[in-house]
């Protein structure tokens, strides 16, 4: 019986030559059912299949979409982040999250997105209370460690490591810019990936 060869968005090696699968020895239980198995050192890897549909499900979803925020406090994805919002015609925040951004009409950078992307549930949590609190639904990276409970769709990934954050911003730029019927010509490094 022939081999059914897997179907990726990139070649497999390009995941794992970035470490997306790459999660950590904490676990939440949010988290579990996309882990595929944990090292003897306790490391978690996350499943490469289950992040590559995550990634084309979400492209999906954000291509008709044109009013999209992409949040980066984290600094390692903010480069990724820029580069991705720039793309698709998004607006982006990174560093630090100013409380009422969504909720307070009044600040003069108050905005009132269809859709948040964040790079982590975890240091992105201010945007998270206003998104909940403004019904806006969140599109999260979410590593082995973090809490999704006020996540509508997770992309499990390494969300800690540059190469990872860029490899999975660019995926998801160049998906949706295709989907777009425009062009893509954005390279991996323009989105912080170093070799």
């Amino acid at each position: 019986m022939p081999v059914k060869k897997e179907k990726l968005l990139v070649p497999r090696e390009q995941y794992l030559s970035a470490g997306v699968h790459i999660g950590l020895t904490a676990k939440t239980a949010d988290m579990e059912k996309f882990i595929y198995k944990v090292r003897p050192n306790g490391l978690a890897v996350l499943n490469v299949a289950t992040i590559d549909k995550r990634i084309g499900y979400v492209a999906n979803m954000l291509a008709g979409k044109k009013n999209v925020l992409v949040v980066s406090r984290k600094e390692n994805g903010q480069d990724a982040a820029r580069k991705f919002a720039e793309l698709i015609g998004a607006k982006s925040i990174l560093g630090r999250f100013m409380p009422g951004s969504l909720t307070n009409p009044t600040y003069k950078e108050f905005f009132e997105p269809d859709i948040i992307v964040i790079t982590d549930p975890l240091a992105d949590k201010q945007v998270m209370k206003e998104a909940v609190q403004m019904r806006i639904p969140i599109i999260g990276l979410a590593d082995t460690f973090n809490e999704t409970t006020f996540l509508d769709v997770i992309i499990p990934c390494n969300n800690k490591g540059k190469k990872s954050l860029a490899l999975v911003y660019w995926i998801l730029a160049k998906l949706i810019t295709e989907k777009r019927k425009e062009k893509f010509e954005a390279t991996l490094e323009d989105f912080g990936y170093e070799k």
